[in-house]
This record gives structure tokens, sequence and C-alpha cells, in this order.
């Protein structure tokens, strides 16, 4: 397998890969942004355990010393999980490497190193998306349509506009289908309003319909989901939500740190509520990722990209 010379496949990952074995792809910013230390850490530590006891191989997904590294080792775990780390999207990926930088890796990133990788099934939590304010949209968005990856999410985080991040999906021609729900999740929130075209009730239908993109030469990737098993009602989500962008407002949060800084105080005000599901639907994903890596894997693994 022929990479750039800035990106790093674990032996471990490349030998998975040429094994036809699944792989699922993990980002990083949950260790480098998402939760403090040491928890961080165990986070990590625990989607790669998911994934292992489900028969795959997890590909944690990080820029170390200006590398990207597909796999890194617990070493490098433990390095990204220290704090001091930047968030790598695509647009300064490049100006990280050159400058030696350690980061986090979105889920652009990461979908672009899966891809680069060979890796079809990536798990997340939720996706970023359309922000209320003009012009303000994710790079996952384009990243989603560019890469011919299988995502397993709980939707657009929370605090997005998710049904215009849903027109826009369909815009860019992103297979959206629901997993056992024809209603798109709302990521700590079980489920929202919004209807899906399409649905599967268990991993292999999930496989088929990245077989069948990849098939048909469809270059977009496939938006897996999957509602969290037990989340928050809508009526207190959307209370704490007012309270949290009265705060943002207050103190002048705005552009790229905003989503850092929302998720942060709805932590705060629901006493830790918001973060609990946060890490029941992340392993919750990452155990439905390797599944469907697995049922895919079964299908022979087509590349058709």
């Amino acid at each position: 397998m022929t990479v750039a010379r800035k990106v790093r496949i674990a032996d471990e990952v490349r030998d998975a890969l040429g094994r036809g074995a699944p792989v699922v792809a993990l980002e990083s910013t949950v260790v480098t942004h998402g939760l403090p230390r040491p928890r961080n850490l165990e986070l990590a530590r625990r989607l790669e355990a998911a994934v292992r006891e489900e028969g795959g191989v997890p590909a944690t997904i990080g820029v170390v010393g200006g590398d990207l590294v597909v796999g890194v080792s617990e070493a490098e775990l433990e390095r990204l999980a220290a704090g001091g780390a930047d968030k790598a999207s695509l647009w300064n990926l490049a100006a990280l490497c050159a400058a030696g930088a350690d980061a986090g890796t979105t889920v652009a990133t990461t979908l672009f190193a899966a891809h680069l990788a060979g890796i079809a099934v990536f798990a997340t939590g939720g996706i970023g998306g359309v922000h209320d304010a003009p012009f303000d949209e994710s790079a996952d968005l384009p990243a989603l349509a560019r890469y011919p990856v299988l995502t397993v999410c709980a939707g657009p985080k929370s605090i997005l506009d998710a049904a215009a991040t849903v027109e826009r999906l369909e815009t860019l021609g992103v297979a959206l289908v629901g997993y056992r729900s024809r209603t798109l999740a709302g990521f700590v929130v079980e489920s929202t309003d919004i209807p899906l075209p399409t649905s599967v009730d268990d991993p292999a239908a999930a496989a088929a319909v990245l077989a069948a993109q990849r098939d048909l030469g469809l270059t977009a990737g496939v938006l897996l989901s999957k509602p969290v098993s037990q989340g928050l009602s809508r009526a207190e989500f959307d209370e704490l939500l007012a309270r949290a962008n009265r705060a943002a407002q207050a103190e002048g949060v705005h552009g790229r740190d905003t989503t850092p800084y929302l998720l942060g105080a709805l932590a705060e005000l629901s006493e830790g509520r918001t973060v609990a599901v946060n890490l029941r639907l992340l392993e919750e994903n990452a155990r439905l990722a390797t599944q469907v890596a697995t049922a895919f894997a079964a299908l022979g693994g087509r590349v058709g990209a």
C-alpha cells in the first residue's frame, strides 16, 4: 500500500487490511478536546477495547509529531491525551504537519485518513453540520461526500441545525441511512422528527448499502444514523441548550470556539448527564461499526474507489 510520506499506518492495521479483516477507524478529537484528563485516555482505551471485543482491529487516527498516524500506539495515545494538542481539520492539516505538531483529528480528517489507508468503516459520536450562524458549516459535510466510507454516528451534534444539515448532506449526495429508525438520531437526544429516506435493521444490511454505493461508482460516503439507547428528553435538552447559548452570547463566543464551548457548558449545566450519554453512544457506535465492518469484509470488502 503506497501512501503519502506524512502518513504512517501502524503495522497491526496494515496487516489486518492486507488479510481482509474488519478494521474500524476512530477519531481522536474526543481524546484531545472531548474530556478532561484522565477520562479522555480511559475513553480512548475503552473504544479500542470495544472494537476488539467485537472481533475487529481499531485504528485510532491522530497527528503525532507532524505525521498523520492511522492506528496510533499506546504511547502516542497517551501523548495526545496529555494536553496541548491542536485540532486537525482538513483546512489546517497541512500546516500542522509541516510544523511537526500533535493534533486530534476531526471527523473530516479521520475520513480522509481512513480512505487513504483503505479503511471502509468509521465510528464517531456526533458529526459536525450546519450552525445557526450564516455560512457556518462544518468541514465534516463535504468530507462525508468526498470519501466513500461508512460513518456510524448518532446524528449531528445536538447544538446544530439538524434539518439544515440533512438538507446539505442530501445535496452533497451522501447516503443517509437510519439504523432501526426512520428518523434522524438526535445525538444526546435519542431521536429527532426528521425523516430519513431509508433504514436498515442489521449490520449486514448496512454493509450491503456501502457495497452497492461502491459498486455503482458513487464517490460519496454512507452515513449510518444510530440513536443512542438511552438519552436525554427533548424538553430537558432544549432548556439546557437555551441556557448554554445565552452564556455563549454573554461571553462573546463565536466561530470555531462555539462548538466546544457549548458542549462544555451543556456538560456543566446538566451535571454531567450529557457527557454520560455521549460516552454511551460512542461505545455503542464503535461496536456497531465493528459489526458492519465484519459484514462488509464478508462481502469481499469492495474497494470500488
